[in-house]
């Protein structure tokens, strides 16, 4: 009977995580510490010739590294001739005992790399034909937006390669209608691209080491126009740059995600102990580069480095 007992267990653990799910340690981990600890993050963008830069100053501040690592693809040129500068640090990072997390800032199907900021990955909205075209099997976009992701698909084969899990963050922020990607709701919309990517990289390019996040920001309360199903995400990452920290967007949040781990994809201010004790299932927090030191003192900074509740990289489990 004991017996029995475990293997309907362990079929409910499954069964809970969807049949997107890939084998995962630091999936297995989210689940294992949710509604108990929160794990500290944090980015580092430009430039990627110095993928650590902020990981380091959060050290030298607290004596703590974060327990995640945060890298993205970028889209300048000097930041995508560094990828490979990027990428080894993710394996640095993991190597060193670090939960690693990818972002990428993909420059517009219809314009090559590099691209800008504003009217690049901003303002740069496809129209209604050519997001059609985007996700019309074989059309120009279609073929354009297959390289960019053959492109990105080895940086990702050679972390797979050498044992790194990686939390992928595509298409981040979807009801950022700024975006080229964001602000089209609806089945047929950014969730459909988010749909397509996943597919490509799996099925097509063979990718297993990757722990798809969805995420949104805290600007609009739309979020299931925006899901792309729960087959196609494991994690749920919510970015915090207005009023995400209150109360309402947790409760608004928790039965979107069901069972799954749900994380503060980007943040400036800190989560205090406070919000953390009474917001438990957050299960990781990432600060925004150079903005956790413009947003925090040193000395709150420290306080949520100390606060018993928040995980450092030298509190995480061995990664085989």
């Amino acid at each position: 009977m004991k017996k029995i007992t475990i293997i309907i267990a362990l079929f409910l653990m499954v069964f809970s995580k969807g049949t997107n799910a890939q084998s995962s340690q630091v999936l297995d981990y989210l689940y294992s510490i949710s509604g108990k600890k929160t794990i500290s993050g944090q980015h580092n963008r430009e430039p990627n010739a110095k993928p650590a830069l902020w990981t380091n100053a959060i050290k030298k501040m607290t004596g703590k590294y974060p327990a995640l690592w945060s890298g993205d693809f970028l889209f300048q040129q000097d930041n995508i001739d560094n990828r490979w500068t990027m990428i080894r640090e993710a394996k640095k990072q993991w190597d060193n005992g670090s939960i690693v997390s990818i972002m990428w800032h993909a420059c517009p199907p219809d314009e090559g790399e590099p691209c800008a900021w504003k009217d690049g990955i901003l303002n740069s909205q496809l129209s209604d034909a050519q997001w059609k075209d985007l996700l019309t099997e074989g059309s120009d976009l279609n073929e354009k937006w297959k390289t960019r992701m053959d492109d990105i698909a080895v940086y990702f084969k050679f972390l797979e390669d050498n044992g790194v899990e990686v939390l992928f963050k595509p298409f981040h922020e979807m009801n950022q209608g700024l975006f080229w990607w964001g602000g089209r709701p609806g089945p047929d919309g950014t969730a459909k691209l988010y749909r397509y990517t996943h597919d490509y990289m799996e099925n097509t390019k063979g990718l297993s080491n990757l722990v798809w996040v969805w995420d949104m920001q805290d600007m609009t309360r739309d979020f299931e126009a925006y899901n792309p199903g729960d087959d196609y995400w494991d994690v749920f990452a919510f970015d915090v740059y207005d009023n995400g920290y209150d109360a309402s967007w947790y409760e608004y949040i928790l039965p979107i995600v069901g069972n799954k781990p749900m994380a503060f994809g980007e943040c400036t201010k800190l989560p205090n102990e406070e919000l953390l004790a009474a917001q438990p299932r957050w299960t990781y927090f990432m600060s925004w580069a150079e903005l956790v030191e413009r947003d925090n003192t040193i000395e709150e900074i420290q306080k949520v480095y100390d606060n018993p509740r928040v995980i450092t990289r030298d509190e995480l489990p061995k990664w085989k």
